[in-house]
């Protein structure tokens, strides 16, 4: 089945969004993820982790602007109106400037 990595984009970063929560906020949150991976269920493949600023590594720094990478899920489906499915009123969207980037692994020949 496909795998497809799902990056969570916000105008804020996740740090930045942990450390204004309160904790009532906070927990509410968390709330919503929870459900979201329990309906979302055996195709919850890597339910993923926030993630801290990103370091470039040669080539430039992203543009001003450019929306933070604030996390990352996996996701196992079998066609991408599959995924966006399983993302439809996905509780990321309560983010501030929130977008969700998904692509699909791709098989390397002989792996």
């Amino acid at each position: 089945m496909p795998k497809y990595i799902v990056l969570y984009q916000s105008s804020a970063s996740a740090a930045e969004q942990m450390a204004q929560a309160t904790p009532e906020n906070a927990a509410d949150g968390m709330q919503k993820w929870m459900a979201w991976a329990e309906r979302t269920g055996s195709a919850l493949a890597d339910m993923g982790s926030p993630v801290s600023y990103a370091m470039t590594v040669g080539g430039a720094d992203p543009a001003p602007g450019t929306p933070h990478v604030g996390g990352f899920s996996i996701l196992e489906a079998d066609s991408q109106e599959a995924v966006r499915a399983l993302l439809d009123g996905h509780p990321h969207f309560g983010a501030p400037g929130a977008s969700i980037a998904v692509f699909e692994f791709l098989v390397l020949p002989g792996m």
